[in-house]
């Protein structure tokens, strides 16, 4: 029978034909991971501050601070704006004020729009 490195047998009868050599290595790597797995199971080894890494994952992936900074920024516009319509003759110090709060808008929705992927790349999470 010629080996030329490959699997050969029957395969009507369920048998393969394999070089003892391979066949020790394989057995050894299987109990090899089957080591490395029981100690990835074992409570032991666990990692005490666990919780705390889910938490972290979960506050950066729903977002809650963006959103949160996002939210106080959406009340300080309404108010700031009916509070300006309110005046009888505005003066300039207010018309900037209210500019620039406007403004600072398009800057928040920015950075609220265009850090859920920059984060994931700078994390390497992008593949």
């Amino acid at each position: 029978m010629q080996h030329d490195g490959r699997f050969q047998g029957d395969m009507d009868r369920n048998e393969v034909e394999m070089d003892l050599n391979k066949f020790m290595a394989m057995v050894e790597e299987i109990g090899s991971l089957k080591d490395k797995i029981r100690d990835l199971e074992d409570e032991s080894t666990k990692n005490p501050h666990q919780r705390w890494i889910f938490l972290a994952q979960a506050v950066d992936s729903w977002r809650i601070f963006p959103r949160a900074f996002l939210s106080i920024y959406m009340y300080l516009l309404y108010f700031t704006t009916f509070w300006f319509m309110d005046l009888e003759s505005p003066t300039f110090e207010q018309s900037g004020l209210i500019s620039i709060v406007v403004g600072a808008g398009a800057a928040w929705f920015g950075l609220y729009a265009g850090t859920n992927g920059a984060s994931k790349s700078f994390k390497g999470e992008d593949k």
